[in-house]
């Protein structure tokens, strides 16, 4: 039986809906041009939090990378074609998708809202949109997942994700993955940058990492395997908690020659974020993955690295349809994700926007974020002449002035 295609009207009815409210003098209480929503973040967020997720590696080349190489590129509209209806869903790795748009995996969300991960899966489950849930939560996996189960509306609720940052000790790495397949979450997403801290220094002059107080460590912590090694538990001794993980995830788990424990313990789809060269991609296709994440980790572990975008195109020449493609890291409007797709993304991941959407106004912000989002692609889509996403290749953009 074929799955019904998902319900986009939520998320692309957001333009005309402000409108018609408007006639009552109601308007929207954050701002629809998601680049705003960092600024005001910035206005409401104490230094430490704030620096967290706004802060790069270094001096900030690669952020800026990333957003230099999203503006190098120009769509082509298109004139005198069908697009008055818009056809925006496609199957990734078996999840049905309303918009090729999916929730990165951000951790320790709880130190810009108080619901942190929870209210990003209810808006996410409201809106049929899959969330990847961050080893580094702010909660644990079961409690988010419980969450997303009780905001779903629609026939058939979104597919989790969970994003694994992979632990050193393989009995702790089963139990995660093991939890995560119990509560639902249908694909793993591992992230491969990540096997030590990027030079940070907004949280560097902080002295702030929330880690070392017991934030964002919900997962582990609730982790029967992980406790077996401790003395006592977190809650009464959480500096030889915290002592015991931060190294366990930030060590050498990840090597080539390991991506089998993986496959032997997760019956899904299994993603593989952070890659930024072909060499790397094809490797991954070897080791029998399902698909991978075109990410610099949003300019956050290297300094002057290349762009992410500018890497797409040679890797998805180098796939060749052979795995999914996803990509993250700069998309902040719907041209970004027109972009990324003609250029050989099948979706993108969203992340600091819809942070910063949560900071401001907790599960509601995430909602206006989402919506916002993808009502624009969804015109921008249109507008350029295309009635599908499926329709957008590398003729639709072309390289601009920057």
């Amino acid at each position: 039986m074929i799955p019904p295609a998902p319900d986009v009207s939520a998320l692309t009815n957001y333009q005309t809906e402000i409108y018609l409210s408007g006639l009552g003098g109601a308007r929207p209480t954050l701002p629809t041009d998601l680049t705003r929503l960092e600024g005001l973040a910035r206005e409401k967020l104490d230094d430490g939090p704030y620096g967290y997720v706004a802060g790069g590696a270094g001096s900030g080349a690669t952020m800026r990378a990333n957003r230099e190489a999203l503006d190098g590129w120009r769509i082509v509209p298109r004139m005198l074609r069908e697009a008055t209806r818009r056809k925006l869903s496609r199957t990734v790795l078996g999840t049905e998708l309303p918009a090729p748009v999916l929730l990165a995996p951000v951790g320790v969300l709880s130190i810009v809202h108080p619901d942190g991960e929870l209210a990003v899966a209810r808006a996410a489950a409201e809106l049929g949109v899959p969330m990847i849930l961050s080893t580094a939560s702010s909660h644990t996996i079961e409690e988010v997942a419980d969450a997303s189960d009780g905001a779903v509306t629609a026939e058939n609720g979104p597919s989790r994700w969970y994003q694994l940052y992979w632990p050193t000790e393989d009995a702790v790495t089963v139990s995660l993955l093991d939890r995560a397949r119990r509560a639902g979450y249908t694909t793993l997403v591992v992230t491969l940058d990540t096997w030590t801290l990027g030079y940070r220094p907004l949280d560097l002059d902080g002295a702030y990492l929330p880690f070392l107080r017991g934030v964002g460590t919900a997962i582990p912590f609730s982790d029967p395997a992980f406790r077996a090694g401790l003395a006592a538990a977190p809650e009464d001794d959480l500096m030889a908690a915290v002592g015991r993980w931060v190294p366990m995830f930030t060590g050498t788990a990840l090597r080539w020659d390991r991506l089998p424990l993986l496959r032997a313990n997760w019956d899904g789809p299994i993603v593989l974020k952070g890659i930024q060269h072909p060499a790397d991609a094809v490797r991954a296709i070897e080791a029998g993955v399902d698909g991978i994440v075109v990410s610099n980790h949003g300019g956050r572990q290297i300094d002057g690295a290349v762009g992410a975008l500018d890497t797409l195109p040679a890797i998805a020449a180098a796939v060749d349809g052979r795995v999914a493609v996803l990509f993250d890291s700069g998309i902040r409007t719907g041209a970004d994700v027109v972009k990324a797709l003609a250029l050989g993304a099948d979706a993108v991941l969203v992340a600091r926007p819809y942070v910063y959407g949560l900071a401001l106004d907790g599960q509601a912000g995430v909602r206006h974020v989402l919506r916002s989002l993808v009502t624009e692609l969804d015109v921008t889509l249109g507008l350029a002449g295309y009635a599908d996403v499926a329709e957008l290749t590398s003729d639709s953009v072309v390289r601009g002035a920057g």
